[in-house]
């Protein structure tokens, strides 16, 4: 059994092709393994290296078998840095292709859709029927303004000649009203005596009393 068949479960060639979401799982379910693995494998590297140190002068074959054993744990540390790199990759590409496969797959079922809807139509019957609506719109606006237009039962004036004879009529109307307002107007009454002359102011009166006095006892 080939290696991605151990991963996502398939039994070779008479077995079932796993589902883009399947294998995005198994990819995912497999990093968080490779993960754990790692810190595992750093926590080990640590006490290899504390060992190493410790006994460096005391025990130097412990202290060998200690950075031994670290250098194994860092070089399978190192192989499943470039595993996962490789499974996050694949993961990723395997997820762009569901979402292509996706969008593909919509955009077919809109196509047919549209091809649904388009089935019954005929382009000729369009144009035919665009031309009939035109048509309709052209009479009705021609009804439209025929309605809408006055008309005089087949008579027809002459604009000009009836706004010459309506300011006649005018001008007729005004002599007529300034005529009235002359002959309703009351003329002032010619006076039938003089006007009286004003009198002297009182000491001229006093002046003429005081001689006529004057004038009667001399007498």
């Amino acid at each position: 059994m080939s290696l991605f068949g151990k991963l996502f479960g398939t039994g070779g060639k008479g077995g079932k092709s796993p589902t883009p979401q399947e294998a995005i799982q198994k990819l995912r379910d497999t990093e968080e393994m490779l993960t754990k693995k790692q810190e595992f494998l750093e926590k080990k590297i640590e006490q290899e290296l504390l060992t190493a140190k410790k006994n460096g002068t005391k025990n130097k074959r412990a202290a060998l078998q200690a950075l031994k054993r670290k250098k194994r744990y860092e070089k399978q540390l190192a192989q499943i840095d470039g595993t996962l790199s490789t499974i996050e990759f694949q993961r990723e590409a395997l997820e762009n292709a569901n979402t292509n496969t996706e969008v593909l797959k919509n955009m077919g079922f809109a196509a047919k859709a549209m091809k649904a809807a388009h089935e019954n139509m005929d382009i000729d019957k369009v144009d035919d029927l665009m031309q009939e609506i035109t048509e309709g719109q052209e009479l009705a606006q021609e009804i439209s303004d025929a309605i809408s237009k006055p008309v005089g039962f087949g008579e027809e004036f002459d604009e000009d000649e009836l706004m010459a004879e309506l300011e006649e009529l005018e001008q007729e109307e005004l002599d007529k009203n300034l005529l009235e307002i002359g002959e309703n107007v009351p003329l002032p009454n010619v006076p039938s005596t003089l006007p009286a002359r004003p009198s002297a102011n009182k000491e001229e009166d006093e002046d003429d009393m005081k001689d006529l006095e004057a004038w009667a006892e001399a007498i």
